[in-house]
């Protein structure tokens, strides 16, 4: 449809259907409202204006749009340029409306778009141009004033954010202290895959056996070993930083000869580090058995202080929950060393003829403080542990 920015009625046409229109000759003769006769004002008129019945009251309406519906298949728009076409103002539908005036559903193009922007139905606007007609500042004020009820196809949207204020446990306000001291540590990251086939083997072999222990074995008390017996060669990993001293001197190294090595823990409470006093002197089975001990304490909260102090080195054993990688936090001051220990998992791998076998492995990760533990060193402890872990017969040479 060609909307015209003059109000009136189509008298003459100038060309027909597939005619050739110049640029600047016009394309139609219109009678604005000041020049509309007696006959053609009443097809203007609305219905509401004229006495008669109903159905005379349409009249008008239809004849207007009957009108504009020859002119549009006389003249299509796709055949015109843009400087030919004349604007004409298109009438809205016939149905209930809430504005008042001659033209009430009439609006320029920027204020139709205006409306389906904000997707508003222009019969629902009040107008308050000439004959009420609808401007700008009416869609304005009209959207401004209309409410904004939530869609009802959204159930999410009418869910407001809610919050709740709750205080630290005293575990959780400990561990908040210890994290935020553990930022001045500058931490050293270390991971590599391990082996456990042949430990899994091993394992399975003495959980199984008539003289099986009590509490069947895990990995850990396995792994707790062959870092003790790392530490022997390694003392600096068992070591801390003694910050105590003079400004104007330089912080020293104190090396400790007993292996307590701390357990981090999942507790109903929250995370607790208890420790294995001198790991140095345990066998296997009394690691397992020292490993049920404080893992019974922590369930029931009967811990002692004894227990949750003197920790010179962590292991944390996250794959007993899950995981494959992780980056172990160095929270005691104390320490200069972590390690983080992954999921066992299966994979394929290569036996020492090229054939396919299963394996079991589990990644370590280490973190240091790297302002005393340099990355070859970690490397070598690395390098010991694997070595240990994935042929635990030569644990049995250190044994003491």
């Amino acid at each position: 449809m060609i909307s015209s920015r003059y109000d009136g009625v189509i008298k003459k046409l100038h060309y027909q259907a597939d005619d050739m229109v110049q640029v600047g000759k016009p394309l139609c003769d219109i009678d604005v409202h000041s020049d509309v006769s007696s006959e053609d004002d009443a097809l203007l008129t609305p219905a509401a204006e004229q006495a008669g019945s109903p159905d005379d009251a349409q009249q008008p309406q239809k004849a207007v749009s009957k009108r504009q519906e020859q002119a549009h298949m006389k003249f299509p728009i796709e055949q015109l340029e843009p400087k030919q076409q004349v604007e004409r103002p298109s009438l809205s539908e016939a149905h209930p409306s809430t504005t008042s005036g001659k033209h009430a559903g009439l609006a320029t193009p920027a204020v139709r778009g205006l409306l389906k922007e904000l997707d508003i139905d222009i019969l629902e606007v009040t107008g308050t141009g000439k004959d009420g007609r609808v401007l700008k500042e009416d869609v304005h004020k009209h959207a401004a004033s209309r409410s904004s009820p939530q869609s009802p196809s959204d159930p999410f949207a009418a869910n407001e954010q809610s919050e709740q204020r709750l205080k630290l446990s005293p575990i959780q306000g400990q561990m908040f202290k210890t994290m935020t001291r553990s930022l001045s540590i500058p931490h050293f990251l270390y991971a590599d895959e391990i082996d456990m086939t042949a430990l899994c083997a091993l394992r399975h072999r003495l959980n199984t056996s008539s003289s099986a222990p009590q509490r069947k074995l895990s990995y850990l008390p396995f792994i707790i070993k062959a870092l003790s017996l790392t530490l022997l060669d390694f003392p600096l990993l068992n070591a801390r930083i003694d910050t105590t001293t003079s400004p104007d001197t330089i912080p020293s190294l104190v090396l400790r000869t007993q292996h307590n090595i701390g357990i981090a823990m999942d507790t109903p409470q929250g995370l607790l580090v208890p420790c294995i006093k001198s790991a140095q002197s345990h066998t296997i089975t009394s690691l397992a058995s020292e490993l049920s001990r404080l893992q019974s304490l922590a369930k029931s909260g009967s811990l002692s202080a004894k227990d949750l102090t003197g920790g010179t080195i962590t292991v944390s054993n996250i794959g007993s929950i899950g995981g494959t990688y992780v980056s172990p936090i160095i929270a005691s001051q104390n320490e200069v060393a972590i390690l983080g220990v992954g999921k066992v998992r299966t994979v394929p791998g290569f036996g020492d003829e090229g054939q396919l076998v299963r394996r079991q492995v589990c990644n370590f990760s280490w973190s240091a403080d790297h302002r005393v533990v340099d990355g070859a060193t970690m490397a070598r402890v690395g390098e010991r542990v694997r070595a240990l872990v994935e042929d635990p017969g030569r644990m049995l040479v250190g044994m003491r």
